[in-house]
């Protein structure tokens, strides 16, 4: 009776592994799924400019990261104008030696 137990189990191991026929047919997910689909649909900064909230998250950090640095450069420029320019009066003679 050993014999039959043993080929009865190798044919039930031979049942549970796909045919390459029938692989091909199974679905298999990958990881290029596509990303989190819940929620409205994104846009591009330009297609709907006044609302962030509907932007692609690469086109709100490009703005933001923008706006923040005309800011900073908009206010250094602005508190150190005037400084490190020396203007000549019109009519004295520049001091070179």
């Amino acid at each position: 009776m050993a014999p039959w137990t043993a080929v009865a189990r190798q044919t039930s191991n031979l049942a549970r592994l796909p045919s390459p026929k029938s692989a091909s047919l199974l679905h298999r997910r990958g990881l290029a799924a596509g990303g989190d689909h819940h929620g409205p649909p994104k846009v591009n900064c330009w297609q709907d400019p006044m609302n962030p909230s509907k932007w692609k998250e690469e086109h709100f950090v490009i703005v933001s990261l923008t706006g923040w640095g005309l800011a900073f450069y908009g206010g250094y420029k602005f508190f150190t104008r005037g400084k490190g320019k020396k203007e000549e009066k019109v009519g004295e003679p520049s001091q070179k030696a």
